[in-house]
Protein backbone atom coordinates (compact mmCIF):
# COMPACT_ATOMS: atom_id res chain seq x y z
CA UNK A 1 0.00 0.00 0.00
CA UNK A 2 1.47 3.28 -1.04
CA UNK A 3 0.62 6.50 0.65
CA UNK A 4 0.78 10.11 0.25
CA UNK A 5 0.97 12.61 2.37
CA UNK A 6 0.36 16.46 0.85
CA UNK A 7 1.72 19.60 2.21
CA UNK A 8 3.37 16.96 4.49
CA UNK A 9 5.51 20.12 6.23
CA UNK A 10 6.67 18.91 9.89
CA UNK A 11 4.15 16.47 10.24
CA UNK A 12 7.45 13.57 10.94
CA UNK A 13 5.65 12.01 13.49
CA UNK A 14 2.22 10.47 11.05
CA UNK A 15 4.86 9.55 8.29
CA UNK A 16 6.61 7.39 11.29
CA UNK A 17 2.89 6.15 12.58
CA UNK A 18 1.87 4.94 8.95
CA UNK A 19 5.49 3.73 8.29
CA UNK A 20 4.84 0.97 11.68
CA UNK A 21 1.47 0.26 9.95
CA UNK A 22 2.99 -1.03 6.50
CA UNK A 23 6.82 -1.80 7.11
CA UNK A 24 8.07 -2.69 4.52
CA UNK A 25 4.69 -3.41 2.62
CA UNK A 26 4.22 -0.05 0.74
CA UNK A 27 5.84 3.12 0.43
CA UNK A 28 5.57 6.51 2.20
CA UNK A 29 5.50 9.44 -0.42
CA UNK A 30 5.61 12.81 0.81
CA UNK A 31 5.14 16.84 -1.34
CA UNK A 32 5.69 19.72 -0.53
CA UNK A 33 6.19 23.66 -1.49
CA UNK A 34 9.35 23.98 0.72
CA UNK A 35 12.34 22.14 -0.25
CA UNK A 36 13.47 21.35 3.40
CA UNK A 37 10.06 20.54 4.60
CA UNK A 38 11.35 17.92 7.79
CA UNK A 39 8.59 15.54 6.64
CA UNK A 40 10.90 14.67 3.95
CA UNK A 41 13.64 12.85 6.31
CA UNK A 42 10.68 10.25 6.98
CA UNK A 43 9.76 9.63 3.48
CA UNK A 44 10.74 7.10 1.61
CA UNK A 45 9.91 9.26 -1.53
CA UNK A 46 9.99 13.04 -1.66
CA UNK A 47 8.89 15.96 -3.74
CA UNK A 48 8.71 19.60 -3.91
CA UNK A 49 5.75 20.74 -5.62
CA UNK A 50 4.18 24.04 -6.22
CA UNK A 51 2.33 25.99 -3.68
CA UNK A 52 -1.36 24.81 -3.08
CA UNK A 53 -2.56 27.74 -4.98
CA UNK A 54 -0.51 27.44 -8.27
CA UNK A 55 -2.37 26.32 -11.10
CA UNK A 56 0.03 23.39 -11.74
CA UNK A 57 -1.02 21.93 -8.48
CA UNK A 58 -3.17 19.63 -9.39
CA UNK A 59 -1.38 18.46 -12.42
CA UNK A 60 1.24 17.86 -10.29
CA UNK A 61 -0.17 16.17 -7.72
CA UNK A 62 -2.46 14.09 -9.90
CA UNK A 63 1.07 12.88 -11.70
CA UNK A 64 2.71 11.68 -8.32
CA UNK A 65 -0.81 9.40 -7.43
CA UNK A 66 -0.47 7.88 -10.41
CA UNK A 67 3.06 7.65 -11.24
CA UNK A 68 3.74 5.49 -7.96
CA UNK A 69 0.16 4.33 -7.84
CA UNK A 70 -1.00 5.60 -4.85
CA UNK A 71 -3.74 4.17 -2.82
CA UNK A 72 -4.06 6.35 0.18
CA UNK A 73 -3.87 10.35 -0.48
CA UNK A 74 -3.42 12.18 3.14
CA UNK A 75 -3.97 16.00 3.18
CA UNK A 76 -2.72 17.81 5.82
CA UNK A 77 -3.37 21.52 5.46
CA UNK A 78 -6.10 23.52 5.73
CA UNK A 79 -5.88 25.59 2.93
CA UNK A 80 -5.67 22.56 0.00
CA UNK A 81 -8.91 21.14 1.43
CA UNK A 82 -11.29 22.84 -0.61
CA UNK A 83 -9.00 22.39 -3.58
CA UNK A 84 -9.10 18.94 -2.95
CA UNK A 85 -12.55 18.26 -2.52
CA UNK A 86 -13.74 20.04 -5.30
CA UNK A 87 -11.33 17.46 -7.39
CA UNK A 88 -11.59 14.51 -5.47
CA UNK A 89 -13.35 12.55 -8.24
CA UNK A 90 -10.21 13.44 -11.05
CA UNK A 91 -7.41 12.60 -8.48
CA UNK A 92 -9.09 9.45 -8.08
CA UNK A 93 -9.68 8.36 -11.28
CA UNK A 94 -6.64 6.41 -10.91
CA UNK A 95 -8.27 4.38 -8.63
CA UNK A 96 -6.54 6.14 -5.12
CA UNK A 97 -8.71 7.09 -2.35
CA UNK A 98 -8.52 10.79 -1.18
CA UNK A 99 -9.41 11.09 2.62
CA UNK A 100 -11.31 14.60 2.15
CA UNK A 101 -14.72 15.57 2.76
CA UNK A 102 -17.29 16.33 0.60
CA UNK A 103 -16.99 19.99 -0.38
CA UNK A 104 -20.11 21.49 1.65
CA UNK A 105 -18.27 20.64 5.34
CA UNK A 106 -15.01 21.88 4.08
CA UNK A 107 -16.26 24.79 2.89
CA UNK A 108 -18.38 24.95 6.23
CA UNK A 109 -15.25 24.36 8.40
CA UNK A 110 -12.56 26.59 6.19
CA UNK A 111 -15.02 29.66 7.23
CA UNK A 112 -15.08 30.31 10.35
CA UNK A 113 -18.28 32.54 9.65
CA UNK A 114 -19.63 28.98 8.54
CA UNK A 115 -18.81 27.60 11.34
CA UNK A 116 -20.12 29.80 13.84
CA UNK A 117 -23.65 29.33 11.78
CA UNK A 118 -23.33 25.85 11.76
CA UNK A 119 -23.15 25.15 15.21
CA UNK A 120 -26.03 27.81 16.17
CA UNK A 121 -28.14 25.63 13.38
CA UNK A 122 -27.50 22.64 15.47
CA UNK A 123 -27.82 24.39 18.62
CA UNK A 124 -24.14 23.73 19.92
CA UNK A 125 -23.09 26.23 21.79
CA UNK A 126 -20.27 28.87 20.47
CA UNK A 127 -19.10 32.09 21.09
CA UNK A 128 -20.71 35.21 19.28
CA UNK A 129 -19.55 36.05 16.73
CA UNK A 130 -19.23 39.62 14.35
CA UNK A 131 -17.79 40.39 10.75
CA UNK A 132 -17.62 44.03 11.51
CA UNK A 133 -16.55 46.40 14.16
CA UNK A 134 -19.98 47.84 13.97
CA UNK A 135 -21.99 44.74 14.65
CA UNK A 136 -19.13 44.21 17.55
CA UNK A 137 -19.63 47.40 19.55
CA UNK A 138 -24.03 47.66 19.13
CA UNK A 139 -23.29 44.32 20.85
CA UNK A 140 -21.19 45.34 23.42
CA UNK A 141 -23.75 48.46 23.70
CA UNK A 142 -26.40 46.46 24.10
CA UNK A 143 -24.58 44.20 26.79
CA UNK A 144 -24.64 40.72 24.67
CA UNK A 145 -20.86 40.69 24.85
CA UNK A 146 -17.94 42.58 26.79
CA UNK A 147 -13.99 42.97 26.44
CA UNK A 148 -12.00 41.34 25.52
CA UNK A 149 -12.69 40.17 21.75
CA UNK A 150 -10.66 37.88 19.85
CA UNK A 151 -9.65 38.94 16.26
CA UNK A 152 -8.36 36.34 13.93
CA UNK A 153 -8.59 35.47 10.16
CA UNK A 154 -11.89 34.19 8.83
CA UNK A 155 -9.99 31.34 6.80
CA UNK A 156 -7.21 31.20 8.92
CA UNK A 157 -5.01 28.06 9.67
CA UNK A 158 -2.96 27.53 12.64
CA UNK A 159 -3.43 30.54 15.30
CA UNK A 160 -1.86 32.67 12.29
CA UNK A 161 -3.23 36.31 13.26
CA UNK A 162 -5.16 36.16 15.95
CA UNK A 163 -5.68 39.39 18.02
CA UNK A 164 -7.17 39.97 21.64
CA UNK A 165 -8.38 43.48 22.36
CA UNK A 166 -9.45 45.10 25.33
CA UNK A 167 -11.44 48.50 24.04
CA UNK A 168 -13.35 49.90 21.54
CA UNK A 169 -9.59 51.73 20.17
CA UNK A 170 -7.75 48.70 20.17
CA UNK A 171 -10.77 46.98 18.65
CA UNK A 172 -10.18 49.20 15.50
CA UNK A 173 -6.79 49.70 15.51
CA UNK A 174 -6.38 45.91 15.43
CA UNK A 175 -9.38 45.32 12.92
CA UNK A 176 -6.88 47.93 10.32
CA UNK A 177 -3.96 46.13 10.87
CA UNK A 178 -5.04 42.76 10.91
CA UNK A 179 -6.92 43.62 7.19
CA UNK A 180 -3.43 44.88 6.38
CA UNK A 181 -1.53 41.38 7.15
CA UNK A 182 -4.65 39.21 5.35
CA UNK A 183 -3.99 41.44 2.01
CA UNK A 184 -0.35 40.25 2.14
CA UNK A 185 -0.73 36.66 2.86
CA UNK A 186 -1.48 33.73 0.94
CA UNK A 187 -5.33 33.96 1.39
CA UNK A 188 -5.61 37.28 -0.76
CA UNK A 189 -4.55 34.70 -3.56
CA UNK A 190 -6.76 32.02 -2.83
CA UNK A 191 -9.92 34.07 -4.81
CA UNK A 192 -12.53 34.28 -1.73
CA UNK A 193 -15.50 36.02 -2.73
CA UNK A 194 -16.22 37.73 0.46
CA UNK A 195 -12.24 38.97 0.80
CA UNK A 196 -13.59 42.45 2.51
CA UNK A 197 -14.95 40.05 4.93
CA UNK A 198 -11.53 38.39 6.00
CA UNK A 199 -12.00 38.84 9.59
CA UNK A 200 -14.20 37.33 12.47
CA UNK A 201 -14.77 38.94 16.00
CA UNK A 202 -15.72 36.64 18.89
CA UNK A 203 -16.56 37.16 22.48
CA UNK A 204 -13.45 35.18 24.46
CA UNK A 205 -14.57 32.42 26.64
CA UNK A 206 -13.16 31.72 30.13
CA UNK A 207 -12.68 27.96 31.00
CA UNK A 208 -10.44 25.19 29.81
CA UNK A 209 -10.00 24.28 26.41
CA UNK A 210 -9.81 20.95 24.72
CA UNK A 211 -9.30 19.25 21.69
CA UNK A 212 -10.78 16.39 20.08
CA UNK A 213 -10.51 13.83 17.09
CA UNK A 214 -13.80 12.87 15.90
CA UNK A 215 -13.57 9.92 13.70
CA UNK A 216 -15.69 8.67 10.58
CA UNK A 217 -15.14 6.14 8.39
CA UNK A 218 -14.21 6.66 4.75
CA UNK A 219 -18.15 6.35 4.25
CA UNK A 220 -18.72 9.41 6.88
CA UNK A 221 -20.07 7.02 9.72
CA UNK A 222 -19.30 7.56 12.78
CA UNK A 223 -16.62 5.73 14.40
CA UNK A 224 -15.27 7.40 18.09
CA UNK A 225 -14.29 10.75 19.35
CA UNK A 226 -10.90 11.01 21.14
CA UNK A 227 -10.59 14.46 23.40
CA UNK A 228 -7.84 15.77 25.16
CA UNK A 229 -7.10 18.79 27.92
CA UNK A 230 -4.99 21.41 26.77
CA UNK A 231 -2.36 22.32 29.09
CA UNK A 232 0.03 24.69 26.80
CA UNK A 233 -0.38 25.43 23.53
CA UNK A 234 2.68 26.48 20.74
CA UNK A 235 2.52 28.01 17.49
CA UNK A 236 -0.97 27.40 17.44
CA UNK A 237 -0.77 23.85 18.46
CA UNK A 238 -1.60 21.92 21.49
CA UNK A 239 2.28 21.29 23.20
CA UNK A 240 0.73 19.33 26.07
CA UNK A 241 -2.17 17.77 26.88
CA UNK A 242 -4.56 15.32 28.90
CA UNK A 243 -6.70 12.48 27.62
CA UNK A 244 -10.47 13.04 28.79
CA UNK A 245 -12.58 10.06 28.48
CA UNK A 246 -16.23 11.81 28.97
CA UNK A 247 -19.63 10.92 27.55
CA UNK A 248 -20.94 14.04 27.26
CA UNK A 249 -17.82 15.02 24.64
CA UNK A 250 -18.02 11.64 23.01
CA UNK A 251 -22.13 12.56 22.55
CA UNK A 252 -21.44 15.48 21.36
CA UNK A 253 -18.83 14.17 18.86
CA UNK A 254 -21.66 11.80 17.47
CA UNK A 255 -24.07 14.21 17.36
CA UNK A 256 -21.50 16.76 15.00
CA UNK A 257 -19.78 13.80 13.50
CA UNK A 258 -24.04 13.04 12.41
CA UNK A 259 -24.45 16.47 10.78
CA UNK A 260 -21.31 16.60 8.71
CA UNK A 261 -20.79 12.81 7.88
CA UNK A 262 -17.12 14.00 7.35
CA UNK A 263 -14.59 11.55 5.80
CA UNK A 264 -12.10 10.38 8.64
CA UNK A 265 -10.45 12.75 11.00
CA UNK A 266 -11.88 15.58 12.02
CA UNK A 267 -9.67 18.13 14.68
CA UNK A 268 -12.00 20.02 16.99
CA UNK A 269 -11.88 22.97 19.52
CA UNK A 270 -13.92 23.47 22.15
CA UNK A 271 -14.16 25.32 25.67
CA UNK A 272 -15.89 23.64 28.92
CA UNK A 273 -16.68 27.27 30.82
CA UNK A 274 -19.35 27.19 33.69
CA UNK A 275 -19.94 23.59 32.97
CA UNK A 276 -21.07 24.07 29.48
CA UNK A 277 -19.49 23.11 26.00
CA UNK A 278 -18.41 25.89 23.51
CA UNK A 279 -17.54 24.59 20.55
CA UNK A 280 -15.00 26.78 18.30
CA UNK A 281 -14.04 25.27 15.52
CA UNK A 282 -12.98 21.84 13.17
CA UNK A 283 -11.03 21.29 10.92
CA UNK A 284 -11.74 18.01 9.14
CA UNK A 285 -7.60 16.80 8.75
CA UNK A 286 -5.33 15.33 11.06
CA UNK A 287 -3.97 18.31 13.67
CA UNK A 288 -1.47 19.30 15.64
CA UNK A 289 -2.66 17.45 18.61
CA UNK A 290 -3.09 14.31 17.62
CA UNK A 291 0.14 12.85 18.58
CA UNK A 292 -1.40 13.32 21.69
CA UNK A 293 -4.42 11.34 21.59
CA UNK A 294 -2.00 8.28 19.57
CA UNK A 295 0.05 8.07 22.73
CA UNK A 296 -2.76 7.95 24.57
CA UNK A 297 -4.23 4.37 22.76
CA UNK A 298 -6.05 5.37 20.09
CA UNK A 299 -4.02 4.15 16.34
CA UNK A 300 -5.86 6.23 13.38
CA UNK A 301 -3.03 5.04 11.29
CA UNK A 302 -4.06 1.86 11.84
CA UNK A 303 -7.37 2.31 11.73
CA UNK A 304 -7.04 4.09 8.33
CA UNK A 305 -4.74 0.90 6.53
CA UNK A 306 -7.26 -1.74 8.22
CA UNK A 307 -10.66 0.24 6.68
CA UNK A 308 -8.51 0.38 3.06
CA UNK A 309 -8.32 -3.11 3.17
CA UNK A 310 -12.36 -3.20 3.53
CA UNK A 311 -11.43 -4.52 7.54
CA UNK A 312 -13.85 -3.35 9.92
CA UNK A 313 -13.10 -4.97 13.14
CA UNK A 314 -10.16 -2.39 14.44
CA UNK A 315 -10.38 -2.60 17.79
CA UNK A 316 -6.58 -3.68 18.01
CA UNK A 317 -6.16 0.19 17.41
CA UNK A 318 -8.60 1.61 19.39
CA UNK A 319 -7.09 0.63 23.78
CA UNK A 320 -7.86 4.89 24.69
CA UNK A 321 -7.03 5.63 28.13
CA UNK A 322 -8.04 8.49 30.35
CA UNK A 323 -5.86 10.90 32.38
CA UNK A 324 -2.55 10.43 30.93
CA UNK A 325 -0.53 13.58 29.95
CA UNK A 326 1.81 13.97 27.25
CA UNK A 327 4.00 16.11 26.23
CA UNK A 328 5.55 16.97 22.72
CA UNK A 329 9.29 17.52 21.66
CA UNK A 330 11.42 18.93 19.03
CA UNK A 331 13.86 16.80 17.23
CA UNK A 332 16.53 17.40 14.05
CA UNK A 333 16.26 15.76 10.88
CA UNK A 334 18.71 15.10 7.90
CA UNK A 335 16.01 16.53 5.14
CA UNK A 336 17.30 15.10 1.60
CA UNK A 337 17.82 17.50 -0.68
CA UNK A 338 14.85 17.77 -3.72
CA UNK A 339 13.90 17.98 -7.37
CA UNK A 340 11.53 20.46 -8.45
CA UNK A 341 8.60 18.32 -10.44
CA UNK A 342 8.38 19.86 -14.00
CA UNK A 343 5.38 19.81 -15.10
CA UNK A 344 5.94 20.48 -18.62
CA UNK A 345 7.61 16.87 -18.66
CA UNK A 346 4.71 15.65 -17.04
CA UNK A 347 2.04 17.05 -19.59
CA UNK A 348 4.76 15.55 -21.92
CA UNK A 349 3.98 12.23 -21.09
Amino acid sequence: MNLLFTCAGRRNYLLKYFKEIIGKQGVIIAVDSNPLAPAFADADLSFEMQPVHHPEYLVELKDVIDRYQVDLVIPLNDIELPLLSKNKSYLESGGARVVVSNEKIVSIASDKWKTFRFFQHLNIKTPLSFLSVNDAEDAISNGLVNFPLILKPRWGSASIGIKQVDNRRELRLAYEWLNVEIEKSVLNQMNFSQIDEAIIIQEKLTGQEFGMDILNDFEGRHYGSFARKKLIMRSGETDKATTAISEQFSELGRKLSGQTKHIGIMDCDFFLANDQVYFLEMNPRFGGGYPLSHAGGVNVPGIYIEWSKGNRNVSEYDNYIDNLTFSKCDTVVNVPKQNRLNVESILSL
